[in-house]
């Protein structure tokens, strides 16, 4: 079993690549400093890498992002958009369409790290939230695409990575009292690499925040 996670040095990636492992998959988590993957040929080159390295590729998990940064409206630049859609969303499709070959011959899955800004209005992080919402699309147009060769999934995470001081305030924004870990995304992404009967669907890891707010998904 051999998995390729993009964004694999940062906080969840880097979980995500030590879950997989103790499963038995051989990983591949190159971080930013092994390719750009908003730069479509250095994507190219990632997936070649670790098709390379690996012998082939029966997982890839899109964990790779950037511009998550509180920002009004009005102050928005055209290099915070770029920031934020370069690795989220053009990144995850480039890697996803160089990948798709491999994947198809192992008959493989794909895993995007999305968020639950996607499915939430946040002003203070709008192109954050429109980058996870189109590469929540992506989740569900490669599913449908790729099928039924390969399978095409999505992890949602809430609050997993909190600032020092705020653990409080945003525990209570849950269901369950708490805020969660890179680990509890770690997980959802091993049951998703083995679920072969799950895809085109997003599983939400947010200790039941978006039904404590609402949102497109839970009204």
């Amino acid at each position: 079993m051999r998995a390729l996670v993009t964004g694999g040095t940062g906080r969840i990636g880097s979980a995500v690549a030590s879950a997989l492992e103790r499963e038995g998959w051989t990983v591949f988590a190159p971080g930013r400093a092994d390719g750009d993957v908003s730069v479509v040929e250095a994507a190219r080159m990632l997936v070649e890498r670790a098709v390379a390295e690996l012998g082939g590729l029966d997982l890839l998990v899109n964990a790779a992002g950037e511009g998550f940064a509180p920002k009004p409206v009005d102050e928005l630049t055209e290099a915070d958009w770029d920031a934020a859609f370069g690795a989220t969303a053009k990144g995850s499709f480039f890697v996803s369409q160089a990948a798709a070959p491999h994947l198809r011959e192992s008959r493989g899955c794909v895993v995007m790290i999305e968020d639950v800004a996607a499915y939430q209005a946040w002003p203070s992080f709008t192109a954050h939230c429109a980058a996870k919402a189109a590469q929540a699309m992506l989740t569900r147009v490669l599913a449908r695409a790729l099928a039924p060769e390969v399978r095409v999934c999505g992890v949602a995470p809430g609050a997993v990575a909190v600032e020092a001081g705020q653990e409080e305030r945003r525990a209570a924004e849950t269901l369950l009292g708490r805020v969660g870990s890179p680990d509890d995304v770690a997980a959802a992404v091993v049951y998703l690499a083995g679920a072969d009967f799950v895809t085109g669907a997003t599983l939400v890891v947010d200790g039941g925040r978006l039904v404590q707010t609402g949102s497109a998904l839970n009204p």
